[in-house]
């Protein structure tokens, strides 16, 4: 018996702007359906994200949504018909949905914003620095998923240092950076990590210090994913319950609106690497 494939973050999230779309528009499924000369249940599969949507369905939709953004339809209609198997897959039944989701999320953003406040971004982290994290976890891991653990986070690394990097901000608190996660030395060679990688041009590393005055709780980290046009944004949050991807409309807003304040706050990039460099001497 074949198992059908659980929808990827990306084609869940297609399904979710397309339901969105049909109510905007004051529709029902069933409405929806009449209109493509389908039945409603092939509707509720699209937008349950079980079953694909050609690009000729797809701008039939949008027309009876009466979406005249197209901008934002071209992107739908890019995410629907991307059929592209990249790197992650390998890892497909071998780690969590969510690390594979968070690739493919990555690899077709525009940009990236990061909060950090107890950990250095995944991006910014050496192999040794993710290995001694990873080692942390409750229950402990199997050396063999731990080592491919950190293998697909340095894989990741891909967005801001491949041939085609993508604008990078970082925003991490000066706790992270003490924390010595891994031991002295794992933790100096992590601060010349972070010194190395801000220097190039599409690399900004911000430090929120201690010694700031009137510094709010942010509530957690965040990564702030660029789409390829805004209404497709993410913000990606982990908890104690796994990670969650957040892509409304109002929430977005809030996320953004919350990194450019702590961006804001903080050190800018010359006296962030001033302070980077103070805390490798004292090592």
């Amino acid at each position: 018996m074949v198992t059908k494939r659980e929808p990827t973050a990306r084609q869940l999230r297609l399904a979710v702007e397309l339901r969105r779309l049909r109510e905007a528009a004051g529709l029902s499924a069933r409405e929806a359906a009449a209109l493509l000369g389908v039945n409603s249940v092939q509707i509720s599969q699209i937008e349950l994200g079980t079953s694909g949507v050609s690009e000729q369905r797809l701008r039939q939709l949008a027309g009876h949504y009466a979406c005249t953004d197209e901008e934002f339809v071209s992107a739908l209609v890019a995410m629907a018909t991307d059929r592209t198997r990249n790197w992650w897959e390998e890892y497909r039944g071998h780690l969590p949905t969510s690390f594979l989701d968070l690739s493919e999320l990555e690899h077709n953003a525009t940009f990236r914003w990061d909060l950090d406040l107890i950990h250095v971004s995944g991006l910014l982290q050496t192999e040794d620095y993710a290995r001694a994290l990873f080692s942390t976890r409750i229950p402990e891991l199997p050396e063999n998923e731990l080592e491919l653990r950190v293998r697909h986070r340095m894989q990741r690394h891909l967005i801001i240092e491949g041939d085609t990097p993508i604008p990078y901000k970082a925003v991490i608190h000066e706790a992270a950076l003490r924390i010595r996660v891994g031991g002295q030395a794992a933790a100096g060679a992590q601060l010349a990590r972070i010194l190395e990688l801000s220097e190039a041009d599409h690399i900004t590393v911000r430090v929120i210090p201690f010694a700031l005055d009137r510094f709010d709780d942010t509530g957690s980290a965040m990564i702030y994913a660029g789409g390829s046009v805004p209404k497709l944004d993410t913000v990606v949050r982990d908890g104690p319950h796994g990670t969650t991807f957040i892509d409304s409309e109002a929430q977005l807003g809030v996320f953004r609106t919350l990194f450019r304040r702590v961006e804001a706050a903080s050190l800018d990039p010359g006296p962030s690497r001033e302070l980077i460099h103070k805390l490798t001497k004292e090592l």
